[in-house]
């Protein structure tokens, strides 16, 4: 005599599927070895952004941290040395950042053509400018720009040329700055054109050259918009970095002559560890954060993939 098997109720299946899968423990793993990380970050990156802000509404005075509030941002409005400094630090954006870019491009079309041999070489030496120190750079250019031993204007000599004062004239002076900022970041920036570059597909040109297309119209239609996101990239980087620029102006020329080469960094560390106005110092350091902000929101939205 056999035994029925009883099918399950459709009651008891649709329970039987509705019911809640068992949780999976979690590991503590994972989050041990981020933790180290999270700690660092936080002791150096969040806490001092965080105390800096506290510090900007504060200043010191006869020793007595006193709460101003918001004076030491209108303070800034009417800060002759401040806007000189925001004044230097445009011309330096608006001037040397589109002239090194442009020159970052065409190193790196250069870079990328057959017809130069020893690609390699060429590329690690035009980067090599790159991996070296802000402050070794700097004094290497202020040996090599002086007025009256520096080897700039020994080799002028040769040419008949009058003694150019590349560290004492103010115009000089930025001048000296932009050659010195496009001597140390152009290879770089071309190394991240470069590899962008690399990526556009040959059919690409192919396609051109049978339209009929030479080599400018080629580069115009062809490498430009395949450039695109990396240019957008070396942009906002040079402009975040210009915008911080502090080590060259200060090595070089400490901001003068005349204030020439005052920079916003140059300025915040005169009033940080010169007048020891830490309050003042930080406002400084979170208004160029803001205006730092806004130029990239516009940069990206200008040189952005348009829908």
């Amino acid at each position: 005599m056999t035994t029925a098997v009883r099918e399950p109720t459709p009651v008891l299946a649709v329970a039987e599927a509705a019911a809640p899968a068992p949780r999976r423990r979690r590991r503590p793993a994972p989050y041990l070895f981020v933790l180290p990380a999270l700690v660092l970050f936080a002791a150096f990156k969040l806490y001092p952004i965080g105390w800096s802000f506290f510090l900007s509404l504060y200043k010191t005075v006869d020793g007595v941290d006193v709460f101003v509030g918001a004076d030491n941002y209108t303070r800034l409005l009417d800060d002759p040395l401040f806007w000189t400094a925001l004044e230097n630090t445009t011309v330096i954006l608006v001037v040397q950042v589109p002239v090194m870019l442009a020159l970052a491009t065409g190193l790196a079309v250069a870079l990328n053509s057959r017809l130069l041999h020893g690609r390699s070489v060429f590329r690690l030496g035009f980067f090599m400018p790159m991996v070296t120190g802000l402050v070794a750079y700097g004094i290497i250019f202020s040996v090599l720009l002086n007025q009256h031993y520096g080897l700039v204007n020994w080799l002028l000599g040769f040419l008949g040329t009058a003694e150019v004062p590349w560290l004492n004239d103010p115009v000089w002076a930025k001048i000296s700055l932009g050659i010195a900022l496009t001597w140390h970041y152009t290879g770089f920036n071309a190394v991240i054109l470069l590899a962008r570059l690399q990526t556009i597909p040959g059919e690409l040109y192919d396609a051109a050259a049978v339209d009929g297309a030479g080599a400018w119209k080629s580069f115009r239609h062809v490498t430009l918009p395949g450039l695109r996101p990396a240019i957008l990239l070396t942009t906002v980087l040079s402009t975040i970095g210009t915008l911080q620029i502090f080590d060259e102006p200060y090595v070089l020329t400490g901001g003068g002559p005349d204030n020439a080469t005052l920079t916003i960094g140059v300025y915040l560390y005169q009033n940080a560890f010169k007048y020891f106005d830490f309050g003042y110092a930080s406002a400084i350091a979170y208004v160029l954060a803001v205006l730092i902000g806004i130029l990239g929101v516009i940069q990206f939205r200008v040189l952005g993939d348009k829908p």
